[in-house]
């Protein structure tokens, strides 16, 4: 019987004690049996460290590093990835439950893409369901076009299997954006990816998640008009990153985009930025769950420059 690939799993903690053994149990439950778990820690200041170590000392398959000084995110998630050493790789957050099946389902499923992901349900800090799936806030994507990742992502970290072969094309991560929104632009324009409909993992809500995808906090959060102007700036410099690594059609719509956006940063408002989102929104919008209503206000929103933030 030929042997399974080498999968890793790349998992990233930072003061992690509350829910680490939880996650830990998951990764170790795993049906798929050829598996590394490579674990770097951020300069835990917490008990984290201390149970990593109690697992090393029981399983072969983990391997633990920490850092001599706390790199972050998305540069933490960066290292590890680097030291995995699988033909195949997961990324794992430390708050999650993973179904003992995940590793198993997305490599039988995952083909020729490049990147494969899954649904997912989401839990309360205790663990408990709250009726509500990833696939309920977002349309999930398959294929060969980045376009539905520029301005949204359905594509969370933790439902992410990669070929070795994409490490290629995405490093260095962007500074200021989320790592698994460029993984899924990258993969989507290098090759294609897929999805798997069934949820895979439990995604744990809590004050300390790093994403606030529910957006529970921004409800209770005024923005204010520096982050409204501050934003507006993250979206030209994300479209540019975007462009430069894009190629054919692709690149000349994101750069025009690009370009486009800068114009409207540096105005009151730009029609021709919403006009050129609209007549593209079958793929810039495909991810957003609304009617065409709704798109069309979402589109509308992209036209206002800083100097209208300033006032309203």
């Amino acid at each position: 019987m030929e042997e399974l690939p080498l999968i890793s799993i790349a998992l990233c903690t930072f003061n992690g004690e509350e829910f680490i053994k939880e996650q830990m149990n998951s990764l170790l439950s795993q049906t798929y049996s050829n598996l590394e778990i490579i674990v770097v820690d951020d300069c835990s200041t917490d008990n984290t460290a201390f149970i990593l170590n109690q697992f090393v000392l029981n399983h072969i398959k983990i391997k633990l590093y920490r850092n001599d000084k706390n790199l972050g995110y998305n540069r933490n998630f960066e290292k590890a990835i680097k030291l995995c050493s699988g033909e195949f790789i997961a990324m794992c957050d430390q708050d999650d439950i993973w179904d003992k099946d995940k590793i198993k389902i997305q490599f039988e499923a995952i083909g020729d893409s490049e990147l494969i992901y899954h649904d997912s349900e989401f839990i309360d800090s205790l663990g408990n369901p709250i009726n509500f799936k990833m696939s309920d806030k977002f349309n999930f994507y398959k294929g060969k076009s980045p376009l539905p990742f520029l301005y949204m992502n359905c594509v969370s970290g933790h439902s992410v299997l990669i070929r070795k072969s994409l490490l290629a094309h995405i490093f260095p991560f962007p500074d200021g954006f989320h790592y698994d929104q460029w993984l899924a632009y990258i993969a989507a324009d290098k090759g294609k990816i897929d999805y798997v409909e069934k949820c895979l993992v439990q995604y744990r809500q809590h004050d300390k998640n790093t994403t606030d995808i529910l957006a529970v906090r921004s409800k209770h959060q005024k923005t204010s008009k520096e982050v409204k102007i501050e934003k507006l700036k993250q979206e030209s410099l994300w479209l540019k990153v975007c462009a430069e690594h894009s190629s054919g059609f692709n690149f000349d719509l994101v750069m025009k985009l690009y370009q486009l956006c800068l114009k409207r940063n540096s105005s009151f408002v730009n029609f021709s930025y919403g006009l050129k989102i609209w007549k593209n929104e079958e793929s810039l919008l495909f991810l957003l769950k609304k009617n065409k209503t709704s798109k069309f206000f979402f589109t509308l929103r992209k036209i206002w420059g800083p100097g209208t933030k300033r006032i309203v």
